[in-house]
């Protein structure tokens, strides 16, 4: 049996992917709480804005006016449904690097368990290499013996 090869150069490859997969993953999740940020301050702002439209109309407003409010809220709404297509957009990367990082540990810990293997293995081998050196030694001596001392 030859001597297990090294899978030390894989192992690194395997365990550089599984960082950048875990890094990739984190900077989708740090933008994904920048954009949670972002549409609570879009909603804020829709409700600041509804509850100030409403404390004006009590004391009545011009057409123009109204004009106005309705294409700013319009905007505003705009801005959510963008924001909120960002939202799904970002969920939909998360999952991917999610999946992306689950393969990377689980690759890594394939050639974890072979290079674990093929080290038990050869352990093994040499185990029995001496566990038979040593038979032949034991028998050898049992033979001198007995040719010595019939």
């Amino acid at each position: 049996m030859n001597k297990p090869r090294d899978l030390g150069i894989l192992l690194e490859l395997a365990e550089r992917r599984r960082d950048e997969a875990a890094q990739a993953l984190a900077r989708v999740r740090q933008e994904r709480q920048g954009a949670d940020a972002q549409m609570a301050q879009l909603q804020a702002y829709t409700q600041d804005a509804e509850a100030r439209w409403h404390q004006r109309a009590t004391v009545g407003v011009s057409p123009t006016l109204l004009a106005t409010h309705r294409q700013f809220m319009a905007k505003l709404e705009d801005a959510i449904t963008f924001q909120t297509q960002t939202l799904q957009q970002l969920d939909e990367r998360i999952v991917h690097h999610e999946g992306r990082l689950r393969d990377a540990e689980r690759e890594l810990a394939t050639l974890k368990r072979v290079q674990q293997r093929w080290q038990q293995d050869w352990h093994q081998h040499l185990q029995r290499l001496e566990q038979k050196a040593n038979d032949e030694m034991a028998a050898t001596l049992h033979r001198r013996r007995h040719t010595l001392h019939p």
